[in-house]
């Protein structure tokens, strides 16, 4: 396979030999023109004009979104016999918009990738990046199909840890400078979860490459919270009820009941700490819960947690530890959220057998037997795991893998820009590792809220949903700080949970409370120390 800076090399002669058709000359032939920048080392499977319409994507909930006329790019990099003969590439699509804003988006992905997503840019609130002007691409990072079976190919491994970022990054603004005749003035990065990874790599792996990044719930220490995954798992096996087979039914282990009593205690106990009780927990680092207030007392059944389920309970929040109680993985903020499917369904799932379906039983135990450790092992099981050696495990592939880096000289040197938001209430990533890793960057690179600001989003699950106000617009945040100098103060943000109410999301450390006057409205909160 040829060298990343080989196959830049390759991408400067076919753009150098190419026609020298651009955008402005013909939409439609530019559009075609790009097929012929093809190469052993660049395959390129459609460019076609596409005209303007409604798209919705397979994964997309709510009603298809309008996207403008714009050039459609699809191809591979490095196409390649890997690992058992399997095929490897870095799939990509690049959409090129015919009004073009001369800004650059990459859209971050999501789980193990795998497939390319369409790139469109999709914002939680207002238009997708394409519809604004941008030029978006996408990619599967490196590999097919959507499990961790491609853990067993090295590069297959690196080009999902960062490479294929970079890569792609290098061929997309080599192609836009192609099709409009200028490359782009702005360039920035947007996604969640391992699209979140994905933006702090960006930020600190090809620090010169982005203006602007924003990480949302990034999963940036990714082989530990694999870990902490499969604790979970195991506090809940010990608790949970058997099925006829004798395997644990993890669903089970706590109810929706159990759970919706551990949010009612957290809201009681911590609700008005910002000075009003409205089902949002803002100051969160001030809550102090302990589910023991939830015990059955004097024979009650209902309305209260057996000690088994306290104790399981206690066992998830604080963390993943080996037996000496060193800390694999951080613990976590108790929050409201925890009573919404959307925490559920990554802890423990909704299977009413022992054929459990929670995404960490399901595609967290996957990555980590054939991706996070080396080398694999298929037979890793909550109950066979040894979490004495998790650090050992996990760290050939945290070593590529995690953007845990506060050195960022560079991308702060030439104006990087970064706005991390994170859900309070996300079941997969902890709120307390980030805060952790930015209290970290404050400590080596100083206060660093003149270029990276970390937005808290009480009640929020991963990426999105639960009682939270999740819907705020990040993008336009982050070209505003970027390209007008205006660093977001509070983001407003609405959610489907609190309808007709907004609310500010402050910068850490500083909490939202309520100042007086409409309960409903953003503007009664105050961003305060």
């Amino acid at each position: 396979m040829r060298s990343f800076l080989a196959v830049l090399g390759a991408t400067v002669c076919a753009l150098a030999l190419a026609p020298a058709a651009h955008a402005q000359d013909g939409t439609a032939d530019a559009c075609r023109t790009l097929m012929s920048l093809a190469s052993p080392s660049l395959h390129i499977d459609k460019a076609e004009l596409t005209p303007a319409g409604p798209m919705k994507a397979a994964f997309q909930a709510g009603p298809a979104v309008a996207l403008p006329e714009h050039c459609l790019v699809r191809g591979m990099l490095n196409p390649r016999t890997g690992v058992g003969g399997r095929s490897y590439g870095i799939g990509f699509e690049l959409r090129l918009p015919t009004k073009w804003n001369g800004r650059f988006l990459f859209q971050g992905g999501g789980g193990l990738d795998g497939a390319v997503n369409p790139a469109v840019g999709m914002a939680s609130v207002g238009e997708p990046a394409l519809a604004r002007g941008f030029a978006v691409v996408s990619t599967d990072a490196g590999h097919q199909g959507l499990d961790a079976s491609f853990g067993a190919d090295q590069q297959a491994r690196l080009d999902y840890a960062y490479q294929a970022l970079g890569k792609v990054t290098a061929e997309a603004k080599a192609i836009i400078a192609r099709f409009y005749g200028q490359g782009p003035k702005w360039s920035y990065f947007m996604g969640c979860s391992n699209g979140g990874r994905q933006g702090m790599m960006a930020a600190e792996r090809y620090p010169l490459e982005f203006d602007g990044v924003v990480a949302g719930d990034p999963g940036f220490r990714l082989s530990r919270a694999a870990v902490g995954e499969l604790w979970d798992t195991a506090q809940l096996t010990r608790i949970a009820p058997r099925d006829p087979q004798g395997r644990p039914i993890v669903s089970q282990a706590l109810t929706p009941d159990d759970l919706k009593i551990l949010a009612k205690g957290v809201l009681d106990a911590c609700d008005g700490l910002d000075g009003l009780k409205d089902g949002l927990i803002n100051d969160v680092r001030a809550c102090r819960f302990d589910p023991k207030v939830l015990a059955c007392k004097d024979g009650a059944k209902t309305s209260c947690l057996s000690p088994a389920k306290i104790s399981t309970i206690r066992a998830i929040f604080s963390g993943a530890h080996d037996s000496k109680g060193r800390q694999i993985y951080t613990g976590w903020p108790y929050d409201a959220g925890v009573a919404d499917m959307g925490w559920r369904i990554w802890k423990m799932g909704s299977a009413p057998t022992g054929a459990a379906n929670g995404i960490n039983q399901t595609m967290g135990l996957d990555a980590l037997r054939r991706y996070f450790v080396t080398p694999q092992n298929p037979d890793i099981g909550a109950g066979t795991f040894d979490f004495d050696r998790a650090a050992e495990l996990t760290a050939q592939t945290g070593e590529i893998n995690d953007p845990t880096s506060t050195f960022m000289t560079s991308f702060v040197g030439h104006g990087g820009r970064l706005l991390i938001y994170q859900g309070v209430s996300d079941p997969v990533f902890s709120a307390n590792d980030i805060k952790g890793w930015y209290d970290q960057l404050a400590k080596d690179a100083g206060p660093p809220q003149a270029w990276a600001r970390l937005f808290f989003v009480p009640g929020m699950n991963h990426c999105q949903g639960g009682p939270a106000m999740d819907r705020f617009d990040a993008l336009a945040a982050i070209q505003s700080w970027v390209e007008d100098g205006k660093a977001p103060d509070r983001l407003v943000a609405t959610g489907a949970a609190f309808p007709g109410a907004s609310r500010p999301l402050c910068p850490y450390p500083q909490v939202a409370r309520y100042k007086g006057g409409d309960t409903a409205a953003a503007e009664s909160f105050a961003c305060t120390p």
